[in-house]
């Protein structure tokens, strides 16, 4: 049903992360992540009850709700799977089907760090690893806005939010610390469910 998007609670307690504080949690994920899906659901809503759905390029309102439609979306589900791919050790097994899979395309799984990094130092959002049907093979995509870098048909695996306000507070302007904490408080469980599920 439109317009009936809910926030998923936070999978471990605000304060379980490393280098990520509880007040940054809390944040994030009650303010920022619950406000794109209360957006979500706002924007849909509206779009189920317009009247006239008149579209003009130049601008209309059906126009600039669909636009921020897509922003609102995709902001709720990175955010769900950022949250979801957290709360482990950082500590990848070596002999799961993503981690051979990262060394195959790329070389070495410290030569995906080093990728992975710089394309999050890159981005204004996002940095994500992601599967492309298209070619099989995975990739560090750079999103600038939550809809805005999105590769169609691609599926996110490990997706790190580095707009300031998932950083600023803990880290000020060292982005490449927040970074490395990210990293090393992933569940490579998680993401290995993450990728089998999309190959398949």
């Amino acid at each position: 049903m439109k317009g009936n998007h809910k926030v998923k609670a936070l999978p471990y307690a605000y304060d379980a992360l490393s280098g990520i504080s509880e007040q940054v949690n809390k944040w994030h994920h009650d303010k920022h992540y619950a406000g794109y899906v209360a957006k979500r659901n706002e924007i849909e809503t509206k779009l189920d009850a317009m009247k006239e759905k008149a579209g003009n390029m130049n601008y209309s309102e059906f126009g600039e709700l669909k636009r921020r439609e897509t922003f609102n979306a995709s902001g709720q589900i990175l955010h769900e799977i950022y949250y979801d791919v957290m709360g482990g050790d950082g500590k990848p097994d070596e002999g799961s089907e993503v981690y051979k899979k990262i060394v195959e395309d790329f070389g070495s799984f410290d030569a995906w760090v080093e990728d992975f990094k710089a394309t999050a130092m890159s981005a204004l959002g996002w940095a994500i690893l992601c599967y492309d049907p298209t070619d099989g093979a995975l990739h560090n995509f750079l999103v600038d806005f939550h809809n805005n870098g999105a590769v169609w048909g691609a599926s996110p695996l490990v997706p790190v939010d580095v707009f300031e306000h998932a950083y600023y507070y803990d880290q000020g302007p060292d982005r490449g610390s927040y970074v490395q904490a990210f990293l090393d408080n992933l569940n490579w469980g998680k993401v290995n469910e993450l990728y089998t599920k999309a190959v398949k």
